[in-house]
């Protein structure tokens, strides 16, 4: 029979078939508001450093997306502020001390080489701020690792020591494993200290309560699900206790790892990429373990260069994403497993 209007048509397409009404520009908007908290806190302990870096980055990667697009004859999409998210998370894994110029080359490196040679958002199999983070560790190691000065170790060696250090909490403790030497007491007051943020480090990763607010934004507004973040800082933990169990006397205390490096940004906004990370719950649970665990083996092995191993940990488990969907990918309704 002839329908009598279109209305009395079946349209047949591709999944999806609803929308949830969000956008790429408003998922990034609520990545960039969940990361305000900590800019804050970055150009209060680290001052017009913390300016400088965001804005080289953001600067150097809004311009290298315009460029590339251009080349390639693509829509110049640099509204979307996916560029602008690179530039804010990589500025905020650098030192603050770090040179302009080495900043703009990574900030060109995680929007030319790690995003847009794959084809741009969606199709960059690595997380682009981590993957200019690692070139730059490569590149400029002398530089990726020098800190600016800080008296967070005072608290260990007493009011009346010469207690300035320019070592991260996690290099200081890496280098008296690595010599053999007894690990100092962090107390109570020291680890609320992490807490705020009053350590050297990279500038947005020193305070874990202004992360951990923007954290709880994201979780609000469901950019992200509590899968990845879960799994990868209960490994952590589950990882230290177990270190802290078999030998007291070389094993950093598990607060210490939680609250030090770059554990709780890399947790709730790199390894929740949407684009490089699995899609399945059961994915994003395997994927955080991987992170948990290969980022303790790198802090705790004392042969090894870094003392930290968020990026590498995020980066390599990136590479695993396309197997752990494929291995975790549901079963299609009305077929056998």
């Amino acid at each position: 029979m002839k329908p009598e209007s279109p209305s009395d048509l079946y349209i047949v397409s591709s999944s999806p078939h609803t929308h949830s009404g969000e956008s790429v520009e408003r998922i990034m908007l609520d990545v960039l508001i969940a990361l305000a908290p900590a800019f804050l806190a970055a150009c209060w302990f680290f001052r017009l450093e913390a300016l400088r870096l965001t804005f080289v980055c953001v600067a150097a990667c809004l311009l290298t997306e315009w460029l590339c697009r251009k080349a390639m004859g693509r829509a110049r999409a640099i509204s979307d502020l996916s560029a602008t998210v690179t530039g804010v998370l990589l500025a905020f894994n650098l030192p603050p001390a770090l040179p302009t110029w080495m900043a703009v080359a990574g900030s060109v490196f995680s929007i030319a080489i790690a995003k847009q040679v794959f084809g741009g958002l969606g199709y960059n199999p690595f997380n682009p701020a981590l993957a200019g983070r690692a070139f730059m560790l490569i590149s400029f190691t002398g530089a990726m690792t020098t800190w600016s000065q800080s008296t967070w170790l005072q608290k260990i060696a007493g009011a009346g020591a010469d207690a300035v250090t320019t070592a991260t909490p996690l290099g200081f403790a890496k280098e008296a494993l690595k010599s053999g030497q007894a690990l100092p007491v962090f107390n109570t007051g020291l680890l609320s200290d992490f807490f705020i943020g009053n350590m050297n480090g990279c500038i947005g990763e020193t305070s874990a309560l202004a992360l951990l607010l923007g954290a709880a934004y994201l979780l609000y507004r469901k950019v992200i699900t509590w899968h990845i973040p879960a799994a990868y800082l209960l490994t952590v933990l589950a990882y230290a206790v177990i270190l802290s169990l078999a030998s007291p006397a070389t094993a950093i205390p598990p607060l210490f790892h939680l609250l030090s490096g770059g554990l709780i940004l890399g947790a709730f906004f790199m390894a929740t990429d949407m684009v490089t990370t699995p899609v399945t719950r059961r994915g994003m649970l395997i994927f955080g373990i991987g992170c948990g665990i290969i980022t303790m083996v790198i802090r705790t092995v004392k042969t090894g260069a870094y003392p930290e191993g968020v990026s590498f940990a995020i980066l390599i488990m990136n590479a695993f994403t396309p197997l752990i969907n494929r291995a975790t990918r549901n079963r299609v309704f009305g077929t056998k497993k």
